[in-house]
């Protein structure tokens, strides 16, 4: 057990390495590149490996867990960590490519893998001044990530704002352990966790659950800090792709890994379910009305951040870890792939755009109902209540959406009938194989809450359909929901009275 809890610390190690030598060594682009993908396959060799020890050696443990010398494993932290270093794979060999002829490249490299490192520290980290210093060490490196380009002014912003979150955050977060170390005496997550499914909840493990949840606000960028991960884009396309696949996923991580004590934190999931109700609802919205492909990109990551949120706040933590999976493949693929979504994008325009019919607009989530409910009883099984089934059917009610248009023969709208039926039910059927693998998570499903995000989810449904076919009658409230509805610039302002810099007013001193 000793050898498995050491060897889950090799792909950390080798990308702390990765870090350490292209910051030594004198860089040569072809040789420094060659050496970073080398020891990027390597770390991704050593964490399937691990991966795969840990499932064997939990078999036969209680709660498909184990921790020693600060370090924990169970399933779940196995998985994550082989997405975190698969998806850094992709992004550093997509980076050697996009970034030829930059001259930051060796800072870049020396970045991208201390954040890489970072991130497998998190996943691991069962002593909670690992785990504070872990998750700190990502902002500090991310944030020369993000300030690659030293001269855009909007890249200083964003990164300075977030360097106020995550000021704010990693102090609440310290502030946590203390207290989680005078409740228990020691410094073990895991023994924390365990005090609290014991005994209960104590007036300070309360205040632990309510700090967590004012931590996981500000490093998943929800409202209203979520700004700085829309200004973001002005950084290079890999770090929109690592900022938005990997690194904002990791409060969702978090929620279900300390899922013990907000099963019993009955107020701290409450406010977890406003908040990002209130985000996602928020974000969809405005999503719909922005024009650049990386931006509305950018506005979709913090609704499904929002969701994600849903998901734990409603107990459906197996959803959740799902739901960070899929959304950390897509969104590596949307960004790094940004550019032939743009030329699909203007085609589209060029072919003159096709209207949603109401009818199937209409009728759409009577059938993903139908698919949803269907798979279930095929399959003779029911993991989840039947109020999240409905807002299943809802989330993926757009996928049968028929355009109509003189084009649009009646087979080729058949065709994506099929198509969109088809892709609901391997949807529902993914969440069903999922929910049965044994990643030691346990669902608590709250009824309470279920049925009034059932109603959001309505709501924001209804929503997006009068957008869709009346824009014009809502052309008044365009401006303002384009805007963000001026939340981040108070959130802005709030931020420069606080801390306030100077390079703004040079920089346009100097424009």
């Amino acid at each position: 057990m000793d050898v498995v809890i050491y060897f889950a610390l090799v792909p950390g190690a080798i990308m702390w390495l990765a870090g350490l030598l292209s910051g030594v060594l004198p860089w040569q682009h072809d040789r420094g590149w060659q050496l970073f993908k080398r020891l990027l396959s390597v770390a991704l060799v050593a964490a399937g490996i691990s991966a795969a020890a840990v499932c064997l050696h939990v078999q036969s443990l209680p709660g498909n867990f184990f921790s020693a010398f600060g370090i924990a494993a169970s399933p779940l932290q196995a998985l994550m960590a082989c997405l975190v270093q698969l998806l850094g794979w992709v992004i550093g060999h997509f980076s050697a490519r996009y970034l030829e002829g930059e001259a930051n490249q060796k800072s870049f490299v020396t970045a991208l893998s201390l954040v890489l490192a970072s991130v497998h520290v998190l996943l691991i980290a069962d002593h909670w001044l690992l785990f504070v210093a872990a998750w700190s060490a990502i902002g500090v490196c991310l944030k020369h990530l993000l300030c690659f380009y030293a001269d855009r002014p909007f890249a200083l912003l964003a990164s300075h704002k977030k360097t106020v979150a995550d000021v704010l955050a990693d102090s609440l977060l310290m502030l946590t352990a203390l207290i989680a170390y005078v409740e228990t005496g020691s410094a073990q997550i895991s023994v924390f966790l365990s005090h609290v499914s014991v005994h209960g909840l104590s007036q300070l493990s309360s205040w632990c659950a309510m700090l967590l949840v004012a931590v996981v606000i500000l490093k998943t960028a929800l409202l209203p800090v979520h700004g700085w991960l829309i200004q973001v884009m002005e950084a290079p396309t890999p770090v929109s792709a690592l900022l938005h696949a990997g690194v904002v996923n990791l409060s969702g991580y978090v929620l279900i890994r300390f899922a013990p004590l907000f099963e019993q934190a009955t107020l701290a999931r409450h406010v977890l379910l406003a908040v990002g109700l209130v985000t996602c609802l928020f974000a969809s919205l405005v999503m719909f009305t922005r024009v650049s492909i990386k931006v509305r990109l950018a506005w979709s990551t913090v609704a499904q951040m929002g969701f994600m949120i849903v998901e734990c706040a409603l107990g459906l933590y197996t959803f959740a870890a799902l739901h960070l999976i899929g959304h950390s493949i897509y969104k590596a693929y949307a960004f790094l792939s940004a550019a032939d979504i743009v030329t699909h994008t203007r085609l589209q325009q060029m072919a003159g755009k096709a209207a949603f019919a109401k009818l199937s607009m209409l009728l759409a989530p009577v059938l993903t109902m139908v698919i949803v409910f269907g798979v279930q009883a095929v399959l003779g099984t029911q993991l989840w209540p039947a109020w999240w089934s409905l807002i299943l059917a809802l989330a993926w009610a757009p996928v049968l959406w028929q355009q109509v248009g003189q084009a649009l023969t009646l087979r080729l709208q058949l065709q994506a009938l099929l198509f969109g039926s088809v892709l609901a039910m391997g949807l529902t059927a993914v969440s069903v194989v999922f929910h049965l693998l044994p990643l030691g998570i346990h669902d608590q499903p709250s009824p309470t809450g279920g049925w009034l995000s059932v109603l959001a989810m309505l709501m924001l449904y209804l929503a997006t359909t009068m957008i869709q076919q009346m824009p014009a009658r809502l052309a008044v409230l365009h401006r303002s929901v384009y805007a963000g509805f001026y939340l981040d610039e108070f959130y802005t302002r709030w931020v420069l009275r606080l801390w306030p810099v100077s390079w703004g007013k040079s920089t346009h001193a100097n424009d």
